[in-house]
C-alpha cells in the first residue's frame, strides 16, 4: 500500500542517519469505495485469529451512521473481533454508504495501543447530527460485544445462523412493525408477563430490523422466566429469512385473486407488493405521507416506483393485504393496474416542459377517470397501455404503448409572407430538418415535419405565425418480449374530445376483434392498419358500445403481469 510504504520510507530514512528506528509491521488495513457501498478492515479476521490461536469472540450490529433524523444519515454494519481471554480487540469490519474509513480507523488505533474492550467503551468521540450518533457506533459495537462476552446478551451471529444453527428454534418477529412472515410478532412495549403462544423453554430466535429491539426483548423476557432466547446479530437489516415452516401458504388461487386487485406475487414468499395507483406519479403530500405509513405497517418498508408511475409497496404479507387496502382508501388511494384491462395511464410533465404542447396531467387525468375506472370491469385479450407524451420529444414513449398520444403544434406557414432570405430563421429553427428554403421559397416536407412547434414565430416577416395545437394519436406500439412501433393515425385531431373517442373506439376494437392472449400491436397486423383505421375514425364501434361490452369475451385474458 502506498500509505505504508511511505511510512517504511521514512523509517528507512531515520535508520541511514543513525536514529534507532523500525518499523512495527501493518494491521492489514484496508478501505474501498463501491457503488452505494463502502468497506472498510483492520486487525484480524475471525478467521485468521482463530487460525492464530486466540479464544475469539465476536459480534455484528447494524447501526445508525450519524443520527437518523439527520438528511443523508445510512447505515453502518460493523463486525468486530476479540480475544475472551485478555479482552483485547483484534480485528473491525465495516460496511456502509457513509464514511466506513472513521469506524476503521478508530479501530486502528485501538489495535495499534493494544486496547481491550473496557478500555474502548467510553471514549469521549466527536459527536453532532450532521457526523455520528449520540453513542458512537464503534462504542456501540463495542457495548454489544462487551454485552455478549459478560452473558448480558445471549446471541447467534449471521455466519451460525447462515449456517443452519437456527434449526429448532422458533423465529419470533420482534421488529417495530411486524416484518416476518409467518412469525409470531410481539410487540417489545406490550410485555409485560408471559407472552401467549411462546413457551418459556422454547427455544426462540428474536428478530427485529438491527438487533436493538430483540435484545431489550430478550432482557424482556428473561425476567419474566423465558430461559432459552437468542438474539440474531444485524437482524433483517443483515441476515435473510428463510421459509417458516408452519407460516400460511397461499394458494394459487388467492394469489390469482388478489393479483386483480394490485397486489404482485413475490415467488418462493408469501410476501406480495402492492401497486398504489398514482395518477402518473402526481400525488399529494398527504398521499405521500399515507403510501409511507403503509409501507412501515403492513410492509417490509421499502418503496418502489414502476416504469409507468405507479408506487408498489414492497412485501406486504398475505394476510395484511386486506389492511392495507382499507388504509389507503381512507386517503383516496387505491391498489390495482395488473390484469387484461385498460392499465393505469402515464404523461410527461406537459406544459412544465419548456417544449410541452399540451396539459398531459389534465389530459391523462380524464383519460384515467374515463377509461382506468370507467372501464375497470371490462375485460380485454391483454393489457391496453396509454400514454401521454406532451411534445413529439416522446418522454415517456406513447408510440410504445398500445396507444400513445403526443401533443403537436401544426405550423401555419404563409407562403406570401416568405421572403426567400438567404439565411431562414425557420429553417435554423427546425430540429428535424423539414424546413428548407429551395430556390428561393420556404419549403416543409410534412413527411418529416413532426409537429414540433419549435418553429413557429421565428419568421421575421410573420410567415410562420401561431400555428395550431393539436394530438396525433398512435396505436400498436409495445414493448418488452415483443417489440413494436406503433403508427399514427392519419388525421391530426384538433380536441380533446375526438381524442377521447379515438381512444375509446381502440379499447371496443380490441375488445370485440382482439383474441384472448394477443396485443393491440397484434391483432392491428392481422386486421391490418388501414382497416383499423378505418374503424377507428368512423362511428360505428361507438354505436355498438354496449353490445361490445356486454359479450362475454376473454374470460381469461393474457396479462401474466
Amino acid at each position: 500500500m502506498g500509505s505504508s510504504a511511505n511510512m517504511e520510507g521514512r523509517t528507512l530514512a531515520e535508520a541511514m542517519c543513525g536514529e534507532d528506528s523500525s518499523y512495527p509491521g501493518v494491521l492489514g488495513t484496508a478501505v474501498v469505495k463501491l457503488p452505494e457501498l463502502n468497506g472498510g478492515r483492520t486487525g484480524l479476521s475471525e478467521e485468521a485469529a482463530n487460525k492464530a490461536g486466540y479464544d475469539v469472540i465476536s459480534v455484528v450490529i447494524a447501526t445508525d451512521d450519524k443520527a437518523h433524523y439527520y438528511p443523508g444519515a445510512g447505515m453502518f454494519i460493523i463486525k468486530l473481533i476479540a480475544d475472551k481471554n485478555s479482552r483485547k480487540l483484534l480485528g473491525v469490519q465495516v460496511l456502509g454508504s457513509g464514511a466506513v474509513d472513521k469506524v476503521t480507523d478508530v479501530g486502528v488505533v485501538a489495535l495499534t495501543m493494544g486496547a481491550t474492550i473496557d478500555q474502548l467503551q467510553n471514549m469521549d468521540m466527536a459527536y453532532a447530527p450532521p457526523f455520528s450518533t449520540a453513542i458512537h457506533p464503534f462504542v456501540t459495537a463495542i457495548n454489544v460485544l462487551k454485552n455478549k462476552l459478560e452473558g448480558k446478551m445471549d446471541s447467534m451471529t449471521p455466519a451460525e445462523f447462515m449456517q443452519g444453527k437456527a434449526e429448532g428454534y422458533r423465529i419470533v418477529d420482534a421488529a417495530l412493525m411486524p416484518s416476518i412472515s409467518g412469525a409470531p410478532y410481539v410487540d417489545l412495549n406490550t410485555v409485560t408477563g408471559e407472552v401467549k403462544g411462546l413457551g418459556k423453554e422454547e427455544k426462540l430466535l428474536l428478530i427485529c430490523n438491527k438487533g436493538k429491539r430483540a435484545y431489550l426483548l430478550q432482557n424482556r423476557l428473561r425476567f419474566f422466566g423465558y430461559t432459552n432466547t437468542k438474539v440474531l446479530e444485524g437482524g433483517l437489516a443483515v441476515n435473510v429469512m428463510p421459509k417458516q415452516s408452519g407460516q400460511v401458504t397461499v394458494s394459487a388461487e388467492d394469489i390469482k385473486r388478489v393479483k386483480a386487485w394490485g397486489f404482485l406475487h413475490n415467488k418462493g414468499t408469501d410476501n406480495f407488493n402492492a401497486r398504489i395507483i398514482t395518477r402518473n406519479g402526481k400525488i399529494t403530500a398527504e398521499e405521500s405521507q399515507c403510501i409511507t405509513e403503509a409501507a412501515q405497517r403492513f410492509g417490509n418498508g421499502e418503496i418502489a416506483m414502476t416504469s409507468r408511475l405507479t408506487i408498489e409497496i414492497q412485501g406486504v404479507p398475505y394476510d395484511k393485504i386486506d389492511d392495507l387496502r382499507a388504509f389507503v382508501e381512507e386517503y383516496g388511494l387505491e391498489t390495482g393496474g395488473t390484469g387484461s384491462k385498460v392499465r393505469p395511464v402515464v404523461s410527461c410533465k406537459g406544459t412544465t416542459c419548456q417544449y410541452g404542447l399540451a396539459d398531459t396531467f389534465d389530459l391523462s387525468n380524464k383519460i384515467h377517470d374515463r377509461f382506468f375506472k370507467g372501464y375497470a370491469d371490462v375485460k380485454l385479450p391483454h393489457k391496453f397501455k396509454i400514454a401521454v407524451g406532451g411534445c413529439p420529444n416522446n418522454c415517456v414513449k406513447p408510440n410504445l404503448n398500445d396507444l400513445g398520444i403526443v401533443g403537436q403544434r401544426i405550423p401555419g406557414f404563409k407562403a406570401d409572407l416568405c421572403r426567400g432570405c438567404k439565411v431562414c430563421q425557420v429553417e435554423n429553427a427546425c430540429p428535424v430538418k423539414a424546413a428548407k428554403v429551395v430556390d428561393g421559397v420556404l419549403t416543409i416536407n410534412k413527411d418529416i415535419c413532426n409537429n414540433c412547434g419549435r418553429c413557429i414565430n421565428t419568421c421575421p416577416f410573420k410567415a410562420m405565425p401561431d400555428g395550431q395545437y393539436g394530438y396525433r394519436v398512435y396505436i400498436g406500439g409495445r414493448w418488452g418480449k415483443k417489440y413494436a412501433h406503433g403508427r399514427p393515425l392519419d388525421p391530426v385531431f384538433t380536441s380533446e374530445e375526438e381524442v377521447m373517442q379515438i381512444i375509446e373506439k381502440a379499447i371496443l376494437l380490441f375488445r370485440e376483434q382482439g383474441e384472448t392472449g394477443e396485443r393491440f400491436s397484434d391483432t392491428i397486423e392481422r386486421l391490418g392498419f388501414e382497416n383499423v383505421q378505418a374503424q377507428l375514425l368512423g362511428n360505428e364501434l361507438l354505436e355498438r358500445k354496449d353490445q361490445i361490452i356486454g359479450a362475454k369475451l376473454h374470460l381469461v385474458g393474457g396479462a401474466t403481469c
